[in-house]
């Protein structure tokens, strides 16, 4: 009994440690002066998740401490509905990245992307233009275009056998299917005339500031970085998952323990009274 209370309260502590860098990074998203949009979406995912962690911890480890039984039912309880919304989020993000992936194209490296391929929930969202106003934001702060551009550009030949990013392959260059001619990293020239007609081949522009951040394949890449990202997000989730049932299972067992002993506390005094001489 008390091997597993010290152990649930030990996880516990570390736990409780961990969500004070959680919670210090959201509030430093919060009180930024030159905060993005793209630092917005985060803010408060990341205080809520660490207040979270920091009350279920605490009462974790206080339970275990002081064998209280209040505190380790609310810390059962609160274990478990984490548990539940870990498994939704897990289920959640292979759910809306199921489908949508690159296209390889010939005398290529880099694949593209297109909307088209990308469906549901994730892809109405991103592509929506309340939206899309704050994840193109996102990008264009990033400067991802202009960490591709070099002092020297390379030649066409090199940069088509460049590995792009999702990001990069889709926002920072028009598609390959328009016929534009490569003059640098980031300038394309219509030599001859646009001669694919989707409707980006229309919404390329040299500015710096535009390139194809209004594109579909801009779009698109986001949501291939976004497929990437959550699955990578969800390996780890699972093994947080695996991790946190072992910690319920130990906590549960601690709490079991305390209670047989609580209930067994009155016996062994009354048969203490009972074997006393009169």
């Amino acid at each position: 009994m008390r091997s597993s209370n010290h152990l649930i309260g030990l996880l516990n502590f570390l736990t409780f440690l961990l969500s004070f860098p959680i919670l210090g990074g959201g509030i430093w998203l919060s009180i930024r002066a030159n905060n993005t949009e793209c630092l917005k979406f985060l803010q408060w995912p990341l205080i809520i998740i660490a207040l979270c962690i920091m009350a279920t911890s605490l009462a974790g480890l206080t339970g275990s401490c002081y064998r209280n039984p209040f505190l380790m039912i609310l810390y059962l309880v609160l274990m478990f509905f984490i548990i539940i919304l870990l498994i939704g989020i897990i289920t959640f993000a292979y759910a809306v990245t199921d489908k949508g992936s690159g296209r390889e194209v010939q005398n290529r490296v880099y694949l593209e992307y297109y909307l088209q391929d990308y469906e549901g929930w994730l892809e109405k969202r991103v592509a929506s233009d309340r939206y899309w106003t704050k994840v193109r934001s996102c990008v264009r702060d990033s400067k991802v275009c202009a960490k591709l551009r070099r002092k020297v550009p390379q030649t066409a030949d090199m940069f088509y056998h460049t590995n792009l990013s999702p990001i990069q392959s889709g926002c920072c260059k028009p598609p390959t299917e328009c016929g534009y001619a490569y003059q640098n990293e980031t300038m394309w020239s219509p030599e001859g005339g646009v001669i694919g007609t989707s409707p980006d081949c229309s919404r390329w522009s040299n500015d710096q500031n535009l390139l194809c951040y209004e594109c579909d394949s801009c779009k698109a890449g986001v949501l291939a970085t976004l497929k990437k990202s959550w699955r990578k997000v969800s390996v780890i989730n699972i093994v947080l998952l695996i991790s946190l049932l072992i910690v319920y299972a130990i906590a549960y067992k601690a709490y079991t323990n305390n209670r047989k002993i609580n209930n067994c506390e009155p016996c062994g005094e009354t048969r203490m009274i009972k074997l006393q001489p009169s």
